[in-house]
């Protein structure tokens, strides 16, 4: 029985990144042997236990062949004559499929380390079409990295969307792997390989439909702002609703419940797109329309989520920056005053709402005027 470090923990040390969790690959042994020594089974379609002290996870080398579609049709084959090359070889991306052994010795049986010094995403072999959310994976790894998808494999992908393989994955894995590569340091290169392999006109029409002229080359714009300023997954979302036009809050709004995205990232989504006109016009806008803005976004209640939606917008078109510090002082002086106090003084239940946004209304207007 031998045990192995494998992918990503490898991939990572190469790259001189830090290693934060450690997965492990067992050759030559069977379940009753790990259990025997201490190891706890947890693994629900494959052998996976937890080190009885580390609580790493080591995993029975197996291999895995295609049964079905999309990424669940497969059938899983784990016994002690696999061996370890045959475990690697099931893996997605050359990068991904390097080991080490006890002594710290690299086994690299498809040449990952050379295409990690290119910077060079590769495909294992052809075992990759039977899973398509490897070619969200891919795209995801161009996010975090910056690589090049080797041309074969962008071949290959395409080969996929076309057959329909693409058409085979589950909602929320997609919405998991596309909104993880959101918050790479590279997110624009997510977009163009799911841009270029057609996956994205596949999935995501709505984005799709903004990749075209200026307004493609605004939206990798704003994301590189975003990963820059390390902003929130929800912000880099909203970007997209920013920048759709046509039927914006449709076209969002049903992105958002076919990939069951969470509810803040729709929330501010839809905001960006009720408010984007708004928030615009702040820089010449009167106390009257900032007031309009401060209560289309609920500002009062939701505080933050309304910081965030300025922040949307300024990633999206920086020049909106003046508006932007209007809006922010706007509300820091409607909301100072004392709600409570003024709904006492009024005549009646129906006057209380028109009470404060009259006593907002001067709280701003005094505020820009001193």
């Amino acid at each position: 029985m031998q045990a192995y470090v494998v992918g990503g923990a490898v991939r990572d040390a190469l790259l001189g990144l830090p290693v934060v969790d450690r997965d492990w690959v067992v050759v030559g042994a069977t379940p009753e042997e790990m259990t025997a020594l201490g190891y706890r089974p947890v693994g629900k379609d494959f052998p996976v236990f937890l080190h009885p002290e580390t609580h790493e996870e080591y995993a029975l080398a197996r291999t895995e062949r295609k049964s079905g579609r999309g990424y669940k049709g497969f059938t899983v084959y784990s016994a002690p004559d696999v061996t370890l090359r045959d475990d690697l070889g099931r893996r997605d991306l050359t990068i991904n499929a390097m080991a080490r052994n006890a002594e710290g010795g690299l086994v690299d049986p498809f040449r990952g380390e050379a295409d990690l010094k290119a910077g060079l995403l590769r495909h294992v072999g052809e075992a990759f079409a039977e899973d398509p959310v490897r070619i969200l994976r891919v795209a995801r790894f161009a996010a975090r990295f910056g690589f090049r998808v080797a041309d074969e494999t962008m071949a290959l992908m395409k080969r996929m969307v076309e057959t329909g393989e693409a058409d085979f994955l589950v909602a929320e894995r997609v919405w998991q792997e596309f909104a993880r590569g959101l918050l790479e340091p590279h997110p624009g290169e997510m977009l163009r390989v799911l841009e270029t392999c057609g996956a994205l006109a596949r999935l995501a029409p709505e984005i799709a439909a903004l990749m075209v002229g200026e307004t493609r080359e605004a939206v990798f714009a704003a994301l590189e702002r975003a990963a820059a300023q390390a902003a929130s997954q929800p912000v880099r979302f909203a970007l997209f609703a920013w920048f759709t036009r046509s039927g914006c809050e449709v076209a969002l709004g049903s992105l958002c419940t076919r990939w069951r995205a969470p509810m803040e990232d729709r929330e501010l989504a839809v905001l960006a797109c009720r408010c984007r006109e708004s928030i615009t016009g702040t820089a010449h806008a009167t106390a009257a329309e900032l007031l309009s803005l401060l209560k289309l976004a609920d500002g009062f209640r939701r505080k933050e989520r309304f910081e965030d939606l300025l922040r949307t917008a300024l990633l999206a078109a920086p020049e909106v920056e003046a508006g932007a510090r209007r809006a922010r002082q706007a509300l820091a002086a409607a909301a100072a005053i004392d709600a409570g106090a003024v709904a006492a003084t009024a005549d009646s239940p129906g006057g209380i709402a028109k009470a404060i946004d009259a006593a907002r209304l001067d709280a701003i207007q005094k505020g820009f005027a001193n």
